[in-house]
């Protein structure tokens, strides 16, 4: 007998195929049988919130078609569980990639291939799709187009790689017992880590028994990547912290949905946290005294108890809109002189 959460990774497999060869009719028809017609989608800025899985296909995955009329998925990580309050859902890591050949969303096009980082969460009821949590790494775009008119990353970016254990598609049968276990040590990590610089140094965080030696954290772009420990301090949790040191204090106006699939577990909230920029300031956007949230759709692969591999996207261009920098019109500014417009698709062989 298949269980619920087998169920649900199922019911995706149409979805993600229409995807992958790009079949816009496909992806409305499995987007109509997969959603309630009232579903709430929920995507990264500029995309917004939208009802229904037609204004979905139309104002966010047309969009990126229009751009990348070869555009395929490809996933790396599809997983599932049940969250703390008992809802249903299944977490799918991987990329699009295509030629980019005409602008998507102010974008100049390359004429090259092209990859874009998306983490997405569906939470299901009855079968259903009732609501979906996306984020798409529109920096890591603008960089591969010359156009990132923000801060360097301090992290090294690259295409992010999937699992290093390749069964982030296909893995043992889901154990209860297994997963939950996953769930408390991520969830006990990220309460050690909230200890730091409230109620001490960076011992109190007890990294080495959470984090293996060589583990990978996978930052957003405008982020980057850090290996180990020391990579991830340095590249995103020093400057983090020092920017923010008010991290993890309103945690009581957050809610948090953790589930956990063997190894694997996954956390959204929307937003899932909330600080104040102060201090040094942040992304190379001076310290404005403002409050504001954040969206953090994250996978975490575990070995033998520890966390091996970290996935973290972030809606940085939510959080630059909210401390008053228009990243889009930097961008167009930035710009101005590139001649607009598409070009050839395919490229004209000589």
């Amino acid at each position: 007998m298949t269980d619920t959460h087998s169920a649900d990774k199922a019911s995706l497999a149409t979805l993600r195929a229409a995807q992958y060869d790009w079949n816009s009719e496909a992806i409305r028809r499995a987007l109509d049988m997969l959603c309630a017609s009232d579903a709430q989608f929920h995507l990264a800025h500029p995309f917004g919130d939208m009802t229904g899985g037609v204004a979905f296909h139309d104002n966010a995955l047309a969009v990126l078609r229009a751009a990348w009329p070869d555009v395929e998925r490809r996933d790396w990580i599809v997983m599932a569980g049940v969250d703390e309050h008992g809802a249903d859902w299944v977490g799918c890591g991987g990329h699009f990639v295509g030629t980019f050949v005409a602008p998507f969303l102010d974008i100049p096009p390359t004429g090259h291939f092209a990859h874009m980082r998306f983490h997405e969460f569906y939470r299901f009821v009855d079968g259903k799709v009732v609501e979906y949590q996306a984020l798409w790494d529109l920096p890591e775009v603008m960089m591969q187009a010359g156009a990132w008119p923000m801060s360097p990353s301090l992290g090294r970016e690259f295409c992010i790689p999937g699992p290093a254990s390749g069964d982030g598609l296909v893995r043992p049968e889901r154990d209860e017992a297994h997963s939950r276990a996953s769930q408390k040590t991520i969830i006990a990590m990220l309460d050690h880590l909230k200890k730091h610089p409230s109620q001490g140094g960076p011992d109190v965080m007890e990294m080495p028994r959470f984090w293996h030696e060589t583990m990978n954290w996978y930052g957003p772009a405008g982020i980057g990547t850090g290996r180990g420990i020391a990579g991830f301090r340095n590249w995103h949790q020093i400057p983090f912290l020092n920017g923010m040191p008010d991290r993890g204090q309103y945690v009581d106006d957050i809610t948090y949905h953790f589930f956990g699939d063997n190894d694997y577990v996954a956390v959204t909230g929307w937003p899932n946290m909330i600080q104040t920029v102060t201090h040094d300031g942040w992304l190379g956007i001076a310290p404005a005294g403002k409050k504001i949230t954040m969206r953090s759709l994250d996978f975490w692969r575990l070995e033998s108890g520890r966390i091996r591999e970290n996935w973290v996207m972030v809606d940085l261009l939510d959080a630059y809109r909210q401390l008053g920098v228009d990243v889009f019109a930097r961008l167009r500014e930035f710009n101005k002189a590139r001649v607009p417009g598409s070009v050839p698709y395919p490229v004209r062989e000589t």
